[in-house]
C-alpha cells in the first residue's frame, strides 16, 4: 500500500454515503470502562506539586465504553453497557446515570466489596486535560456471562481495551453473528492490544495506540502498519489533526481532516467518535460517510463541557454537517 492525500474531508458531500446495506434497527453493544469521572476546570494545566483551585467541576459516568454508549443514545440509538462496577454507592451512581441517558444497564455486573472504577481529570481553558484512573484489578476479570452477541441480537459491537477479556469475546461473538465488531484501540500493553487486534473487523485506533503497535508517530504511517499487521479496516485518529483510514481492496491509506472549531473539552471526544462510528456503521453508511458523521459529533463535544454530557443529538450533528457543506 502507498499512502495518498486523496481529499476525503468533510466538505465532500452533504449526506454521509450508505453502503447499500441499509438502517439495523437492532441495538448497539458497548463494552469496557465504566468509571466516575471527577473532571476539574482549570485556567491552564499544573506545571508542578502545589494546590489549584478549579473554576469548576463535574462528575460523570463515563469511561471509553461508557461515553462511547451514552453518545450512541444520544444520536437516538438504542444501546446497552457490557461493563463492570462494584456493589458500592459509587457503582449506585454510575448505573443511576446511565440509565438516565437511555442506556440499557442489564448487562451491567456488580461485584461485592470492590470499588467502582474512578478517575480525577483536570481540564484545562484550551480543553487539554491530565487524566489520572483507577481500576481494581477484579473489575478486569475474565466474565461468566456473555450478552447475545452471537444469537446476533446486535447490531454493531465497539469494545475498549480496558476490560481485554470481555472485549476479545465481544468481538468474537461479534465476527461469528457477521456484524462489525469495533476495537477501539487505545494506550495499553502491547500484548492486550495484540491480542485485542485480529479480533476486530474494524481497528479505530488513536495514534498514541497504534504507535504501541507499528512504532510509527504519523497517521498515515500508523494506519499502513496496523493494515499490513491485520488486514481488517483500519481508522487512525490524531484529534484536529484529523485521522487516516485503510480498508480491504484500498490501494491507499486516505486522510481526513478533522473540522475546525474552538474547542474548550476534548475529554470523551475520542469515545464520541467511536460510539458516532458504530451508529454510522449500523445505519448503514460507507466507511467515509460514517467517519464523517463521526468527525461531526466529536467536532461538537469539543465546544462543550462535562466528558461524555457534550454528546451531541442526531439533530445537532445533521445540522453542523449541513452549515459546513455550504
Amino acid at each position: 500500500m502507498t499512502a495518498s492525500q486523496r481529499p476525503a474531508g468533510p466538505r465532500a458531500s452533504l449526506a454521509p454515503e450508505r453502503d447499500g446495506k441499509g438502517a439495523d434497527g437492532r441495538p448497539i453493544l458497548s463494552v469496557g470502562a465504566f468509571t466516575c469521572d471527577l473532571m476539574f476546570q482549570l485556567p491552564a494545566l499544573p506545571a508542578g506539586p502545589g494546590k489549584y483551585m478549579a473554576q469548576g467541576a463535574t462528575m460523570v459516568a463515563a469511561g471509553m465504553a461508557t461515553s462511547a454508549a451514552i453518545a450512541v443514545a444520544r444520536l437516538g440509538r438504542c444501546v446497552g453497557l457490557w461493563a463492570s462496577a462494584g456493589d458500592d454507592g459509587i457503582g449506585d451512581f454510575l448505573v443511576g446515570e446511565i440509565v438516565k441517558e437511555g442506556v440499557d444497564a442489564s448487562h451491567v455486573r456488580r461485584i461485592p466489596g470492590i470499588l467502582s472504577a474512578t478517575a480525577s481529570i483536570l481540564v484545562a481553558a484550551d480543553g487539554e486535560r491530565i487524566v489520572v484512573p483507577f481500576y481494581a484489578p477484579a473489575l478486569m476479570d475474565a466474565p461468566t456471562l456473555v450478552p447475545p452477541i452471537a444469537e446476533a441480537a446486535f447490531a454493531a459491537v465497539l469494545a475498549d481495551v480496558r476490560w481485554p477479556a470481555a472485549a476479545g469475546l465481544a468481538l468474537d461473538a461479534a465476527r461469528e453473528a457477521g456484524v462489525p465488531g469495533i476495537l477501539d484501540l487505545d494506550v495499553g500493553k502491547a500484548e492486550i492490544l495484540a491480542d485485542l487486534a485480529p479480533c476486530a473487523s474494524h481497528i479505530a485506533a488513536s495514534l498514541a495506540g497504534a504507535a504501541i503497535l507499528t512504532g510509527a508517530n504519523e497517521l498515515e504511517a500508523a494506519a499502513r502498519g496496523l493494515a499490513g499487521r491485520f488486514g481488517s479496516t483500519v481508522i487512525v485518529t490524531g484529534g484536529e489533526a484529523g485521522c487516516a483510514f485503510w480498508e480491504p481492496g484500498d490501494g491507499a491509506v486516505r486522510f481526513m481532516p478533522a473540522f475546525a472549531i474552538e474547542a474548550v473539552d476534548t475529554n470523551a471526544a475520542g469515545d464520541v467518535f467511536h460510539g458516532a462510528f458504530a451508529v454510522g456503521l449500523a445505519d448503514g453508511l460507507s466507511l467515509e460517510g460514517a467517519l464523517r458523521f463521526a468527525s461531526a459529533a466529536a467536532a461538537i463535544k469539543c465546544t462543550r463541557h462535562g466528558g461524555p454530557r457534550g454528546a451531541p443529538s442526531r439533530a445537532e450533528v445533521e445540522a453542523f454537517l449541513l452549515e459546513r457543506a455550504k
